[in-house]
Protein backbone atom coordinates (compact mmCIF):
# COMPACT_ATOMS: atom_id res chain seq x y z
CA UNK A 1 0.00 0.00 0.00
CA UNK A 2 1.42 3.51 -1.04
CA UNK A 3 0.64 6.46 1.52
CA UNK A 4 -1.35 9.29 -0.88
CA UNK A 5 0.23 12.63 -0.44
CA UNK A 6 -2.75 15.01 0.76
CA UNK A 7 -6.37 13.65 1.83
CA UNK A 8 -9.97 15.37 2.93
CA UNK A 9 -11.00 15.66 5.80
CA UNK A 10 -14.29 15.58 5.18
CA UNK A 11 -17.04 17.67 2.85
CA UNK A 12 -17.84 21.14 3.98
CA UNK A 13 -21.78 22.82 3.49
CA UNK A 14 -23.42 19.75 1.63
CA UNK A 15 -26.16 20.51 -0.54
CA UNK A 16 -29.46 18.95 -1.27
CA UNK A 17 -30.70 16.74 -4.37
CA UNK A 18 -28.24 16.77 -7.81
CA UNK A 19 -26.27 19.07 -6.62
CA UNK A 20 -25.07 16.92 -3.89
CA UNK A 21 -23.48 15.32 -6.33
CA UNK A 22 -21.69 17.85 -8.07
CA UNK A 23 -20.73 19.24 -4.89
CA UNK A 24 -18.64 16.11 -3.49
CA UNK A 25 -17.07 15.84 -7.14
CA UNK A 26 -15.98 19.38 -7.30
CA UNK A 27 -16.69 22.16 -4.76
CA UNK A 28 -15.76 22.73 -1.17
CA UNK A 29 -12.50 19.91 -0.59
CA UNK A 30 -9.85 21.19 1.37
CA UNK A 31 -7.02 18.80 1.11
CA UNK A 32 -4.53 18.38 3.53
CA UNK A 33 -0.96 17.45 3.18
CA UNK A 34 -0.29 14.12 4.17
CA UNK A 35 2.80 13.39 6.13
CA UNK A 36 3.07 9.89 5.38
CA UNK A 37 2.84 6.67 7.79
CA UNK A 38 4.06 7.22 11.66
CA UNK A 39 6.25 4.50 13.15
CA UNK A 40 5.42 4.21 16.73
CA UNK A 41 6.62 0.83 17.51
CA UNK A 42 9.31 -0.50 15.16
CA UNK A 43 9.13 -4.15 14.25
CA UNK A 44 8.05 -7.14 11.49
CA UNK A 45 4.90 -8.61 11.79
CA UNK A 46 2.56 -11.35 9.34
CA UNK A 47 -0.75 -11.60 10.63
CA UNK A 48 -4.32 -12.27 9.60
CA UNK A 49 -6.16 -8.74 9.09
CA UNK A 50 -8.55 -8.03 11.28
CA UNK A 51 -10.41 -4.64 12.45
CA UNK A 52 -12.53 -2.16 11.26
CA UNK A 53 -14.03 0.89 13.79
CA UNK A 54 -12.76 0.54 17.25
CA UNK A 55 -16.02 1.53 18.89
CA UNK A 56 -17.96 -0.66 16.83
CA UNK A 57 -16.06 -3.24 17.23
CA UNK A 58 -16.01 -2.92 20.78
CA UNK A 59 -19.53 -3.66 20.54
CA UNK A 60 -18.85 -7.46 19.42
CA UNK A 61 -16.96 -8.06 23.21
CA UNK A 62 -18.69 -10.62 24.65
CA UNK A 63 -20.86 -11.62 21.99
CA UNK A 64 -20.74 -14.66 19.88
CA UNK A 65 -19.62 -12.17 17.03
CA UNK A 66 -16.45 -11.03 18.69
CA UNK A 67 -13.50 -12.22 15.85
CA UNK A 68 -10.67 -13.97 17.14
CA UNK A 69 -7.78 -12.14 17.68
CA UNK A 70 -4.93 -14.51 17.80
CA UNK A 71 -1.89 -13.86 15.25
CA UNK A 72 -4.11 -11.22 14.00
CA UNK A 73 -2.89 -7.80 12.63
CA UNK A 74 -5.46 -5.52 13.80
CA UNK A 75 -6.66 -2.11 11.53
CA UNK A 76 -8.70 -0.16 13.58
CA UNK A 77 -9.60 3.95 13.49
CA UNK A 78 -12.01 5.97 14.64
CA UNK A 79 -14.52 8.93 13.50
CA UNK A 80 -14.62 12.63 14.67
CA UNK A 81 -16.93 11.35 17.61
CA UNK A 82 -14.13 10.47 19.15
CA UNK A 83 -11.54 11.74 21.32
CA UNK A 84 -7.99 11.19 22.74
CA UNK A 85 -9.12 10.14 25.83
CA UNK A 86 -12.40 7.89 24.64
CA UNK A 87 -9.89 5.97 22.44
CA UNK A 88 -7.40 5.25 24.99
CA UNK A 89 -10.08 3.46 26.87
CA UNK A 90 -11.26 1.97 24.07
CA UNK A 91 -8.00 0.52 23.02
CA UNK A 92 -7.42 -0.65 26.73
CA UNK A 93 -10.35 -2.73 26.27
CA UNK A 94 -9.49 -4.49 23.31
CA UNK A 95 -6.39 -5.07 24.92
CA UNK A 96 -8.39 -7.07 28.22
CA UNK A 97 -9.64 -9.14 25.67
CA UNK A 98 -8.98 -13.08 25.50
CA UNK A 99 -6.28 -13.78 23.11
CA UNK A 100 -4.65 -10.45 22.60
CA UNK A 101 -1.15 -11.02 23.53
CA UNK A 102 -1.08 -13.04 20.45
CA UNK A 103 -1.95 -9.78 18.21
CA UNK A 104 1.12 -9.41 15.83
CA UNK A 105 0.74 -5.79 15.12
CA UNK A 106 -1.52 -2.86 14.92
CA UNK A 107 -2.58 -0.34 12.02
CA UNK A 108 -4.18 2.69 12.95
CA UNK A 109 -6.15 4.42 10.19
CA UNK A 110 -5.83 8.91 10.14
CA UNK A 111 -8.28 10.71 12.43
CA UNK A 112 -10.40 13.45 11.63
CA UNK A 113 -9.40 16.59 12.58
CA UNK A 114 -12.50 16.98 14.95
CA UNK A 115 -11.44 14.25 16.70
CA UNK A 116 -8.33 16.55 18.94
CA UNK A 117 -6.17 13.66 18.34
CA UNK A 118 -2.45 14.37 16.96
CA UNK A 119 0.32 12.50 16.46
CA UNK A 120 1.67 13.05 20.07
CA UNK A 121 -1.14 12.06 21.65
CA UNK A 122 -1.35 8.95 19.93
CA UNK A 123 1.80 8.11 20.58
CA UNK A 124 1.37 8.46 24.21
CA UNK A 125 -1.46 6.40 24.44
CA UNK A 126 0.13 3.74 22.68
CA UNK A 127 3.07 4.10 24.61
CA UNK A 128 1.51 3.93 27.64
CA UNK A 129 0.39 0.30 27.24
CA UNK A 130 2.94 -2.30 28.16
CA UNK A 131 1.08 -5.24 25.86
CA UNK A 132 1.53 -3.16 23.38
CA UNK A 133 5.64 -2.42 23.81
CA UNK A 134 7.08 -5.27 21.41
CA UNK A 135 4.69 -5.65 19.06
CA UNK A 136 4.66 -3.02 15.58
CA UNK A 137 2.71 -0.13 15.68
CA UNK A 138 1.98 1.78 12.74
CA UNK A 139 -0.40 4.72 12.22
CA UNK A 140 -1.97 7.88 9.93
CA UNK A 141 -2.74 4.99 7.27
CA UNK A 142 -5.23 6.08 4.41
CA UNK A 143 -8.15 3.66 5.75
CA UNK A 144 -11.34 5.45 7.55
CA UNK A 145 -13.37 8.44 8.29
CA UNK A 146 -11.10 10.21 5.85
CA UNK A 147 -10.58 10.40 1.93
CA UNK A 148 -9.16 9.14 0.58
CA UNK A 149 -8.91 5.73 1.66
CA UNK A 150 -8.40 1.89 0.97
CA UNK A 151 -10.56 -1.21 1.35
CA UNK A 152 -8.47 -3.66 3.60
CA UNK A 153 -9.40 -7.40 3.16
CA UNK A 154 -10.89 -8.50 6.86
CA UNK A 155 -9.62 -12.24 6.88
CA UNK A 156 -6.59 -11.78 4.17
CA UNK A 157 -3.20 -11.89 4.89
CA UNK A 158 -0.92 -8.55 5.58
CA UNK A 159 2.91 -8.47 6.41
CA UNK A 160 4.01 -5.18 8.09
CA UNK A 161 7.61 -4.01 8.22
CA UNK A 162 7.73 -1.07 10.83
CA UNK A 163 11.37 0.37 10.76
CA UNK A 164 12.75 4.06 9.92
CA UNK A 165 9.97 3.88 7.30
CA UNK A 166 6.52 1.40 7.44
CA UNK A 167 5.17 -0.73 4.20
CA UNK A 168 2.20 -2.55 4.45
CA UNK A 169 1.95 -5.52 1.90
CA UNK A 170 -0.81 -7.47 1.71
CA UNK A 171 -0.69 -10.51 0.80
CA UNK A 172 -3.72 -12.47 0.12
CA UNK A 173 -7.14 -11.63 0.65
Amino acid sequence: MRNIKRWLNKFESIKDGEAQLLHLLHNNRKFYKNTGYNVINKGRACGKILGGNLCTLNLLQGTEFMPDLKDAVLFIEDDELTFPENFDRDLQSLIHQPDFERVKGIVIGRFQLASGMGDEKLVKIIRSKRELKNIPVISNVDFGHTTPNMTFPIGGYVELIADKEAEIMIKDH
